[in-house]
């Protein structure tokens, strides 16, 4: 039973991460219209809330959180990702929030210590 409760404890859950990425996000830009001068600072707070709450989780991982943050006008954007590493351990979550002028995608990867 310690060893399952060990694992869980220090696994990557990537619901977990999700929230933490939403509530960052929503923290920051949540009352926001998109205005380019802003955006610098807006990506720049995003990325640190996450990686606050990510740390206040203590779990044994190293985060990589990278943020895109885009008006909305119409142009097209595509990502994408690829990671070569322990599927057990290691992991990766991305969410998309958007308003009525932005979108922001936040995509936060965990890799065991």
């Amino acid at each position: 039973m310690d060893d399952l409760q060990s694992s869980e404890e220090s696994a990557f859950v990537q619901e977990d991460v999700t929230a933490i990425i939403k509530e960052a996000i929503d923290s920051v830009l949540s009352s926001a219209s998109y205005q380019h001068t802003k955006v610098q600072q807006w990506t720049s707070m995003c990325i640190e809330s996450c990686m606050k709450r990510l740390k206040d989780l203590s779990k044994p991982f190293k985060y990589i959180v990278t943020a895109v943050l885009m008006q909305k006008n119409g142009a097209g954007l595509h990502t994408a990702t690829s990671c070569f590493w322990d599927n057990t351990t290691d992991g990766s979550a991305t969410l998309r929030w958007e308003n009525k002028t932005m979108y922001c995608i936040v995509t936060v990867f965990g890799v065991a210590v």
